[in-house]
């Protein structure tokens, strides 16, 4: 067993550049929007005392505050934000897409943690986005259409955690969202610039263009828009519960629009009637004095954060400075561990096996030992966690470019909501029906089935989850709440919460100056460093380390709360549109 774990990972070592330059970092998951955050200065922290709201967009987090004001828990409110989401960034989130929800229940002082993630269709092979030549499809290819579509798993999550820890009426919670659609809501520059980049595609879907592109010119900033549409769907949920989402004229109509789509899709009424939400173990793993918990596989964010928090612990990154080039070089390299044992080791575990160990501190210290303060890994390849561990699979790249919202909650209970939900690509598969657009999942999913003569490990398989960057976090010290937090980003999702996990454990820092600092993101052994921040004066001393490096727009929506004696911290993004409430 142990000689054919060396002969693969020997393999591996001379071929990674196969895996490290993933087909994911040729997409930006949503592109930054200068109109949205050229005037927002560094934002202002938000103390709260009794209750607190961090999401994507003022009318979410607004409808949410209300929610709480008004008795709900977190619960009520996450039903809320994320209808009101649907609407006022369909290219995110929506009733089309998943989710996943990180919980803190405060009577039973425990992290629970409930997978909502789309599935793959039961009629779906593994050779879905492969051309007639056998070679995978082009990115836009494959997710413009029904091919790309899978069962979606946000309303069921909503209904039925709502049904086991919900307070409030459930009609009363899709009200706000009803109100907006039928009433109209400002549209706001950066949904406006996300449909003018993307009109071409979204031509392909008529109902799509008639809606975002009334008259044939775009919605622009400023202007209002209703969706009758939705307002019905949601009406017809409040009357008759979510799961009506699945056994009804709604999910008839999503897979017509699916089987009749250009590139049709595998979806089927079966899908719907079979879809479950799974609530799954948290994985809680220690850094410092502290326990980071998060979403298990098919998500990878949890696993590969903490992956790169342990391979940094003997760096002592508390005694070293925020603003060096060597300190960024250390994280840079430790991610760079962290998503080599990603790309061959993580995917849904209830249709693959992983190796036990990867988050052992004595596999992360070896592991540690590859990295030199000041020089750049010549390369990154998956380590060897489990001796007995034999090696079934391949690694393999997946073209993950989320449009993904997250929001955090607390209740007057203490009652804690960290979740990210997501259609993937930006307007996900370009259709849309009954108000709300479809995602473009399965593309997470690695395009090719297998590879050097084994399956990938993410590959298509009928009814199966595709891996996940998604991180929703929720840090505990002393074994009670101390942060909660999360991000859009695709796979840099996984760095966007590192980082800032790092800013605020070691550096002391609160929410809102995290998710201020620059971005400086390594995956795959390219430093992208975000465009016009300070941290591009580290350009040349990072290739000076060994790395090669790219400026580019890094566009996250980081929304968290921290728990301090004197109240809660909010903090939201100030790269997109989100804002904090509390009282």
């Amino acid at each position: 067993m142990k000689n054919v774990i060396g002969i693969t990972l020997l393999f591996l070592s001379f071929s990674s550049i196969l895996f490290a330059q993933d087909i994911a970092d040729q997409y930006a998951p949503e592109m930054g929007n200068a109109d949205v955050h050229k005037n927002r200065k560094p934002g202002i922290s938000i103390l709260a005392k009794d209750f607190i709201v961090a999401s994507a967009h003022p009318l979410a987090t607004k409808a949410a505050f209300d929610v709480l004001a008004a008795g709900g828990n977190a619960i009520d409110a996450m039903v809320t934000v994320q209808s009101v989401l649907g609407l006022v960034e369909p290219q995110s989130s929506g009733l089309g897409g998943g989710a996943f929800l990180v919980y803190y229940d405060a009577k039973a002082k425990q992290v629970r943690t409930f997978d909502g993630r789309e599935t793959a269709p039961l009629k779906a092979g593994e050779e879905l986005f492969l051309d007639d030549d056998k070679q995978a499809m082009a990115f836009f290819e494959a997710v413009v259409g029904g091919r790309s579509v899978g069962t979606p798993g946000t309303v069921k999550l909503l209904s039925e955690v709502h049904a086991e820890l919900g307070s409030l009426n459930w009609e009363t919670l899709l009200k706000p969202a009803i109100e907006l659609a039928e009433d109209g809501f400002e549209v706001g520059a950066r949904l406006a610039n996300a449909l003018k980049r993307d009109e071409q595609r979204l031509k392909q879907d008529p109902t799509a263009y008639a809606y975002f592109f009334p008259n044939g010119e775009a919605i622009k900033p400023g202007e209002r828009l209703s969706n009758t549409e939705y307002a019905k769907t949601l009406r017809l949920l409040a009357k008759h519960g979510g799961n009506y989402f699945y056994d009804s004229e709604i999910s008839t109509a999503i897979v017509d629009k699916v089987t009749n789509a250009s590139k049709p899709g595998f979806l089927d009424l079966k899908d719907f009637s079979s879809y479950k939400i799974i609530e799954r173990q948290a994985i809680c793993t220690p850094y410092h004095r502290y326990e980071i918990c998060g979403m298990g596989p098919p998500s990878s964010g949890a696993i590969t954060v903490s992956q790169t928090l342990g391979l940094l612990t003997p760096f002592k990154l508390s005694a070293r400075p925020a603003n060096s080039a060597e300190t960024w070089q250390l994280i840079a390299d430790a991610s760079r561990l962290a998503f080599a044992d990603r790309g061959l080791y993580i995917a849904d575990t209830d249709f693959i096996d992983m190796p036990k160990g990867l988050l052992d501190s004595s596999y992360l210290k070896r592991r540690a030992k590859l990295i030199t303060p000041g020089k750049a890994l010549a390369e990154a390849v998956p380590g060897n966690p489990d001796p007995d561990f034999v090696m079934a699979h391949e690694a393999a790249t997946s073209i993950e470019a989320p449009s993904t919202s997250h929001f955090v909650i607390v209740d007057k209970d203490k009652n804690i909501v960290s979740m990210t939900s997501t259609i993937e690509n930006g307007f996900g598969s370009r259709l849309m029906v009954k108000g709300f657009l479809l995602n473009n999942e399965l593309t997470d999913f690695s395009f090719k089935p297998s590879k050097s003569g084994l399956p990938v490990a993410n590959r298509v398989q009928p009814g199966k989850r595709p891996r996940s960057s998604m991180a929703p976090t929720i840090v505990l010290k002393d074994k009670a709440p101390y942060l909660a937090l999360g991000s859009p980003g695709g796979s840099r999702i996984i760095n966007y919460v590192t980082n800032s996990l790092i800013a605020v454990l070691d550096w002391n820092k609160t929410p809102q100056e995290a998710f201020d600092l620059p971005h400086i993101v390594n995956r795959f052994g390219t430093m992208d460093i975000e465009e016009g921040s300070h941290a591009t004066s580290y350009e040349q001393s990072f290739k000076e380390m060994g790395f090669d490096t790219s400026i580019r727009n890094l566009n996250s929506g980081l929304h968290g709360v921290l728990f301090t004696e004197q109240g809660m911290l909010g903090g939201a993004d100030k790269r997109r549109e989100g804002t904090v409430m509390g009282r």
